[in-house]
């Protein structure tokens, strides 16, 4: 079972703590996807035991952004309607890291490729 947790910021621009998101995704063996560059700043984890998000997510608020907001905690992450065995299997082989993009219509490309992006538009307050 995946877990998976969203965290919004006011932005993400330092390449440092950007580099600290990246060593605490290896360490926490977690896949990110991060919508860097300006505002808003987005962070999508997602990983196989909630212990393993929930200390990605505690970096994350240790490395203060402004504006910090976990808007959706992390919890067990329940695959959308239409998502055939094929889907399900490709999610199961977890790829740990970080995968960083420059907009939110890219960010919302992953989330639909990852079959999440119902869960990502409530949590963002789209739908």
């Amino acid at each position: 079972m995946l877990y998976n947790a969203l965290i919004r910021t006011h932005h993400i621009t330092s390449r440092k703590k950007v580099a600290a998101l990246k060593r605490a995704a290896d360490v926490h063996q977690c896949y990110v996807l991060l919508r860097s560059g300006g505002c808003p700043g987005i962070m999508y984890v997602e990983g196989r035991d909630k212990v393993q998000v929930e200390g990605w997510v505690g970096v994350v608020r240790k490395l203060r952004y402004k504006d910090f907001q976990l808007v959706t905690r992390p919890s067990a992450l329940e695959p959308e309607d239409g998502l055939g065995e094929e889907k399900e299997k490709e999610q199961k082989e977890l790829d740990i890291g970080v995968a960083e993009v420059g907009s939110v219509k890219e960010f919302g490309n992953f989330m639909e490729k990852r079959g999440v992006w119902n869960w990502w538009r409530k949590g963002m307050g789209y739908a």
